[in-house]
């Protein structure tokens, strides 16, 4: 069987049960689906998206919120800027579009912060067009199972896009299901450090396990540090923000980040983000809370 076929066949079979997959969500919900899951577990998502969902189920109900309520109900999950940039797509679906979600690849890259991958994965999920969606568990998967290589290159090529188009199958309900396919294959069994070839199904199929599976010729990769960084302390900021009723006084946040160039420096760039909108008397607040 092509490798296609075989991915389509495990799929009906082992495939997560997602709130965002199922029968009869709306394009909202994937939208936000799809930003959130940016770099961040499915797990992890999960609470805030349904959370989201309670709070805002039309684009319309978030647009008429703060922006910072949205910062603030973004919770940990990471890349806080991600929520204004949804903010910002609400705002304009409701003012531009009547407050429905654009079906089109073209026109869903008009909205705020909505670039090719999630256009495409709008498109392929929520509207089950035929769209080329291509994210790291879909380049990994393809490296190994096509090209024959351990890891994909650092940053996304056209040869990769280019390979993800040859693979759609015409149809375009199931372009859309082999989209969604190839991610799970990626994300639940052609993991990036512990690939469970034993239970894979395109095992006797894949380039690189024919090849012996041979190791990462690309230069190091390693992993983020946290643990003082810039991001440990923008974090610390702006969780100190989500959990106030009001605004927060600039002692208190000298209190939680004592180092003060690093928390001046991240502060500043919070504020010009928009993340942060400071006030009179040395306090500060989210945009618009």
């Amino acid at each position: 069987m092509s490798l296609v076929g075989t991915v389509l066949d495990w799929y009906a079979v082992h495939h997560r049960d997602l709130p965002w997959r199922r029968e009869g969500r709306s394009p909202w919900e994937v939208l936000v689906s799809e930003v959130m899951l940016q770099q961040t577990p499915v797990v992890r998502v999960l609470p805030v998206w349904e959370r989201w969902m309670q709070l805002w189920p039309t684009p319309a109900d978030l647009a008429a919120a703060a922006p910072g309520e949205a910062v603030r109900e973004w919770g940990r999950l990471g890349y806080p800027r991600r929520a204004l940039r949804l903010h910002a797509a609400a705002t304009a679906i409701r003012d531009q579009h009547g407050g429905a979600v654009p079906s089109d690849e073209p026109t869903l890259r008009t909205l705020p912060g909505i670039g090719d991958y999630t256009a495409a994965a709008v498109a392929a999920f929520a509207f089950g067009h035929r769209a080329t969606v291509v994210d790291t568990n879909v380049r990994r998967v393809q490296a190994r199972a096509v090209t024959g290589v351990a890891l994909p290159a650092p940053a996304l090529t056209r040869a990769e896009v280019s390979l993800a188009a040859s693979l759609l199958p015409g149809d375009d309900a199931e372009a859309a299901t082999w989209n969604v396919a190839v991610m799970e294959l990626g994300a639940l069994v052609c993991t990036a450090r512990s690939p469970r070839c034993e239970v894979c199904p395109v095992a006797q199929l894949c380039a690189w396990r024919l090849a012996g599976s041979p190791p990462d010729q690309g230069p190091p990769r390693r992993g983020q540090s946290w643990e003082g960084t810039d991001r440990q302390c923008r974090g610390t900021l702006i969780q100190l923000l989500r959990e106030s009723a009001g605004p927060v006084a600039g002692a208190a946040l000298r209190e939680v980040w004592p180092e003060g160039l690093q928390r001046e420096r991240c502060l500043d760039a919070l504020v010009a983000d928009g993340l942060v909108e400071p006030l009179a008397g040395d306090r500060f607040r989210l945009p618009g809370a």
